[in-house]
């Protein structure tokens, strides 16, 4: 068990008393507390706090000032070494320590020179738990000389040569820092021809005229000591003669055509490549092996220098600089190392026990090559420490059991390699304490309603005291599914309601004692503004006035205040305010602007706003109202690793109020030109706080908005690139499936770029088998979103875990997800199977399930496989047909539909996986019982006579038995086409012919035929037909009509209808010219046009007349339209639908002539026009 110190949750309430931190296991170093409320004899080994750093450079005109600052308790004493031996300050009268502290003052400025404190220093912080020490502390006094004298004779070179001005400064510490100047210190202008190189050089890659000058002088500044050195000046003379020849590069700087660079890890690698020629060259860099990381990469002095910020170990290669110019290229290649001081994975952290408890100090790191780990306790190295019987060292861990009080201690670990060291305290304190509140009691909590309540707890104890609460005086305990208990002992409300009110306790335990500490609870109504101020536009003069109603907890007393532009009113007379009203009078153009209510009461704020716009109150045109013009003028300030502020100048907001402004971001180095959303602000502002992730070159754009709708963007802003950082998620839809029985896929969907928070993202692909105790197995990889594992057992459960990395380090811990290995088809066929046969068309099969591991995969079902047994002959002209069902799941019987009747089938089982089917069942045969046969194959009529029919019939084509009898039903049909009796005939069901006798000639008769088993009859078959006509009717088939438009009778008899419609016609006109009277002048003198009056049909006068006959309706139960047409059905031998077809005609006695004919003729076009002769009533009724 661990002791914890936890920090308390900032939370709403009224009267808090601070309180102090608690112990607990933190990842920096652990405090003790030193509040009052505990005892005094709570102590703490000391720990280190400040130090000076490791290579001090100090100035020698100042006091040296050597820092050592430590805490613990009691609180500790402190002691120095001066390389490697007791340094006793008491016997310097110019050391002293600063009174409570390990700080040394060291006394230079008075007398004493800084090079005689010259050294290595450590400090040791002792209590009696334990001592802790510092790094060592190299001090050296910094040192600036001057340059050696020498003579420089002049330089005289003729135009176009290359040159190299020395500056070769004094070594000083720190280094110097160069630059070259003139005797007015100006600086000497460089470009691609002339540069200085990283030594201090000057380096010219050919020389103009315009380069001579008499004061080339080098600068060496020292910081520490803010003195600056000179060398002589250098003159150089050019020759404006002819030019040199032009030739191609050659390199300066470095010699030769390899070179070698050795570089510490997180330092700044700076490669350089200096080239002459003419004309002047070019460089150009290039990684042999790799690519040049991006965002790391700078080029300096006109791309004659690479640098690599924060290098790593990947960095190393070879690096090529290519100088070029029109007449060549030359190439230097310099080989990187990149070596690495320690670093640290996991620094050993404080660790606070109880009596008899078990812990561990871990201390890991890394370096190149690889450090050593050493051990000390107390400053002492371990091995020769005193022996600790419950502390065992396991290289960079030591492992604790049994603690015991008197064992507490401080121990160092020591990481080093040839490039550097670390070094890192971290104690061990065995504390034994019963529990304590350290919240003060009976604190009242005050929390607006709907709101997160938090009440504290602060505890301490040793052992770690469990926390429960209460609520009331018997209440129970308060558990997670309504409230949320923190670690720190802070119990959450999180929506407070007004029955949160009450009196809660706090309990902590231990082994060692109880503790309980009570606080109360109070909800309050939230305050509100119920009518709120509105935008206005007055004129120039007038008044205005802005409503602000209040609604509130009647014990919370609000204050109202008036904001203008977010600032205070202007102290004018003409603003007055009153309990819910802003009154502005008189208003001129500078009372515009945003008025904002604002109501404070202890517990919460609320707020409101309108914008108020002066308009001149003489007529002005109406306005044009339009979306805002788009923001401009974007600017970006305190600019920090994760947040941004941005700010701009709205637009014209064209007659209607800018409501809103929305901001989009653009992702330059992930997703150029995409624009995302990132905020929206009230109309009001002109500035936005932006949160940031890492790693993502930002540029910024704002719209606006208004009720008529929203601007163009804006202009973007400029870029802002944020740090690189660790990824804060890991990849989602993590999945493991095997896709051979040896293998286990993982796969998961990759983060895109801007979730990568840096370069160099990875994945860490863990696991292993989900019921053995196997170590996790982890591989990294990059640009991939799947991983194949191979050589795995068949279908085993797998823990699956999928972590993301970059350069910055680890993603947090991701989630484990369940995966299974490949399937394999299953082993085991099913068992026992059964068949019931339900009826005739189903069954219904059971099996008894496999066995679960011979399944090898997911199980999915079952599968049967049935089919019907052929006759030889059927057997030879096709293959047997199998069918098959799918049972889901783990189903042991399921029903077998569409069986066919009266047949012999087999069956087979098998189980079914993600793989395929396993081995098949034995093959299980069963029969299905007789059902009713299908409706015989055909049914024709032949061999038609005046009094017989003759049936021909093929047998059912799906028997489904043994078929016993035909069923015959046949009924005439009259000339109105009703149904007349029935007659049932039973027929021998090996007959396949039948003739029917004794029936009426020229009738027509429907059969409805059927066939029989021992089931019941099956469907039916129907028919019609009609029997010929005997010679003194007509001669006529029952199949066929004839076409009275034809016969001679028709036609005589329709010109003598014509004759006598002529007389009639001759007749009329001479008695109409004698004036003689007659029917139709009645008429005519009734009626304006005689040419629509009808005539008789029986003596062929005009006149009055009753349409009896040929335009009486047809008789009921007939079927014939009143277009007196009739429609034809497909076959050639049936009535035209009882009447309804075209050739379907009555007489006038209500007797059918139509005719029947077997051709088939199309409908008429139009009208009651027929493809057909008419008969003699409907040529009388048509013929004008």
């Amino acid at each position: 068990m661990q002791l914890k110190i936890m920090p308390k949750k900032k939370h709403l309430s009224a009267g808090r008393v601070p309180l102090v931190l608690f112990l607990c296991q933190m990842i920096g170093a652990l405090d003790v507390p030193l509040d009052p409320k505990l005892l005094d004899d709570l102590v703490q080994p000391p720990t280190i706090t400040q130090q000076s750093p490791k290579d001090y450079i100090i100035d020698p005109r100042e006091n040296i000032v050597i820092q050592c600052e430590a805490k613990g308790k009691p609180p500790p004493s402190f002691s120095w070494t001066r390389n490697g031996t007791h340094f006793d300050i008491d016997k310097d009268p110019l050391v002293t320590m600063k009174p409570g502290s390990g700080t040394l003052v060291i006394n230079i400025i008075t007398e004493g020179k800084a090079e005689t404190y010259e050294g290595v220093y450590q400090c040791t912080a002792r209590n009696e738990r334990g001592a802790a020490i510092s790094n060592n502390i190299v001090v050296r006094p910094s040192r600036s000389p001057l340059w050696t004298k020498e003579r420089l004779e002049p330089i005289t070179l003729r135009n176009g040569q290359s040159l190299v001005l020395p500056c070769r400064p004094p070594i000083g510490l720190p280094p110097a820092i160069i630059f070259w100047m003139d005797n007015s210190f100006q600086r000497l202008p460089q470009s691609e021809r002339v540069s200085q190189g990283l030594n201090g050089d000057l380096y010219f890659s050919n020389v103009l005229p315009e380069d001579t000058r008499e004061d080339y002088i080098c600068y060496a500044r020292f910081n520490h000591t803010q003195t600056i050195q000179q060398k002589q000046p250098i003159s150089l003379k050019v020759i404006s003669a002819k030019p040199s020849k032009e030739r191609p590069p050659t390199f300066l700087t470095p010699e030769g055509n390899e070179s070698l660079k050795e570089e510490l890890r997180g330092n700044v690698l700076s490669l350089e490549c200096i080239a002459e020629g003419l004309p002047t060259p070019i460089i150009y860099w290039i990684k042999e092996d790799g690519t040049l990381p991006v965002n790391r990469t700078f080029y300096r002095n006109f791309k004659k220098t690479l640098q690599i910020t924060q290098v790593t170990e990947a960095d190393s290669g070879n690096y090529q600089c290519i100088a070029k110019n029109p007449l060549g290229a030359v190439h230097h290649t310099i080989a990187v190392t990149v070596k690495a001081a320690p670093y640290w994975i996991a620094a050993p952290q404080n660790l606070v026990l109880s009596p008899g408890e078990n812990g561990t100090l871990i201390c890991r790191a890394n370096g190149n090559p690889k450090p050593r780990i050493a051990w000390l306790t107390n400053g002492v190295p371990i091995e020769i420490a005193p022996d600790d019987p419950s502390r065992k060292i396991d290289g960079d861990t030591i492992i604790f059991s049994n603690v015991q009080e008197r064992l507490s201690a401080v121990y160092q670990c020591n990481a080093s390699n040839e490039y550097g060291y670390l070094l890192a305290n971290a104690f061990v304190n065995v504390l034994a304490e019963p529990p304590r509140i350290l919240t003060s009691a009976n604190i009242l909590y005050q929390v607006i309603a709907n709101r997160p309540a938090f009440l504290d707890c602060a505890f301490f104890g040793s052992p770690l005291p469990a926390i429960e609460w209460f609520k009331g005086t018997k209440g129970s305990a308060l558990h997670e599914d309504i409230y949320v208990l923190h670690d720190n002992g802070t119990l959450e409300i999180p929506v407070a309601q007004k029955d949160s009110t009450g009196t809660y306790t706090c309990v902590a335990r231990n082994k060692l004692g109880m503790a309980k500490n009570e606080v109360h609870l109070e909800i309050k109504d939230p305050t509100r503004i119920i009518k709120q101020p509105e935008h206005a536009v007055v004129q120039r003069g007038s008044r205005v006035s802005f409503d602000c109603k209040l609604k509130h907890d009647p014990t919370l007393v609000p204050t109202v205040m008036w904001l203008k532009d977010h600032g205070e009113l202007p102290n004018e007379e003409r603003f007055s305010i009153d309990k819910d009203h802003l009154v502005v009078t008189d208003v001129s153009d500078d009372d515009g602007g945003t008025y904002t209510c604002t109501a404070n009461t202890t517990l919460d704020s609320v707020s409101a706003s309108a914008v108020l716009r002066v308009v001149a109150p003489t007529p002005t045109p109406a306005p044009i109202y339009d979306v805002p013009n788009p923001p401009f003028d974007l600017e970006l300030t305190n600019q920090l690793d994760d947040s941004v502020q941005l700010t701009w100048t709205p637009g014209d907001d064209n007659n209607s109020p800018i409501t809103k402004f929305i901001i989009e971001y653009e992702d330059a180095m992930h997703e150029a030109g995409v624009w995302h959303h990132q905020a929206e602000v009230s109309g009001t502002q002109t500035t936005a706080q932006l949160k940031l992730s890492p790693y993502v070159n930002y540029s910024f754009r704002v719209m606006a908005e208004n009720n008529i709708g929203r601007s163009l963007p804006s202009e973007a802003s400029e870029q802002y690139l944020t740090k690189a950082a660790e990824p804060d998620q890991n990849p989602t839809a993590v999945e493991g499936l095997g896709t051979e029985p040896d293998n286990l896929v993982i796969t998961w969907k990759p983060l895109n770029g801007f979730e990568s928070n840096g370069p160099g993202l990875q994945y860490k692909v863990s696991w292993r088998q989900k019921d053995g105790d196997d170590e996790w197995t982890s591989v990294v990889v990059a640009n991939v979103s799947k991983y194949i594992v191979s050589g795995t057992p068949t279908f085993v459960p797998y823990l699956i875990k999928v972590q993301s990395l970059n350069d910055v380090g680890f993603a947090p811990e991701p989630a484990v997800v369940m995966g299974h290995s490949g399937e394999d088809l299953p082993m085991v066929a099913p068992g026992n199977v059964r068949v019931n046969v339900v009826n005739s068309t189903l069954a219904e099969v059971h099996w008894d399930p496999v066995p679960l591991k011979s399944i090898r995969g997911h199980l999915q079902g079952y599968r049967i496989y049935y089919w019907k047994v052929q006759s030889s002959s059927k057997r030879n002209r096709r293959h047997i047909e199998k069918k098959i069902l799918t049972f889901q799941g783990s189903k042991t019987h399921g029903m077998l539909p569409g069986l066919q009747p009266y047949s012999h089938y087999f069956l087979n089982v098998r189980v079914v996986n993600g793989k395929g089917e396993g081995p098949a069942s034995s093959d299980r045969g069963f029969h299905t019982p007789e059902g009713v046969p299908s409706a015989p194959s055909s049914l024709k009529i032949v061999n038609p006579t005046l009094d017989s029919l003759t049936l021909e019939w093929d047998p059912p084509s799906h028997p489904n038995g043994i078929l016993t009898e035909y069923t015959l039903k046949y009924q005439p049909i009259n000339s109105t086409h009703e149904l007349g009796p029935l007659v049932d005939l039973k027929i021998p069901a090996n007959k396949t012919r039948w003739t029917l006798k004794n029936l009426n000639f020229s009738t027509r008769y429907k059969f409805y035929f059927y066939a029989q088993t021992s089931v019941g009859s099956g469907s039916q078959i129907t028919e019609e037909a009609i029997t010929t006509v005997d010679e003194g009717a007509g001669k006529a088939m029952a199949s066929r009509q004839v076409d009275i438009a034809t016969q001679g009778w028709f036609i005589g008899l329709m010109c003598a209808v014509a004759l006598l419609i002529l007389i009639l016609l001759i007749v009329c006109f001479v008695r109409r010219n004698k004036g003689g009277k007659y029917p139709v002048k009645e008429k005519e003198d009734a009626h304006a046009d005689p040419e629509i009056q009808p005539m008789k049909e029986d003596d062929g006068t005009f006149g009055e007349y009753s349409d009896a006959e040929d335009h009486k309706p047809l008789k009921k139960g007939s079927r014939t339209p009143s277009d007196r047409t009739v429609e034809k059905e497909n076959s050639d031998d049936s009535l035209v639908d009882y009447g309804e077809g075209v050739n379907g005609q009555f007489n006038e006695d209500g007797s059918f002539i139509g005719q029947y004919s077997g051709k088939k003729e199309k409908e008429p076009a139009e009208g009651n026009e027929s493809s057909e002769a008419p008969s003699p009533v409907n040529a009388m009724n048509s013929f004008v």
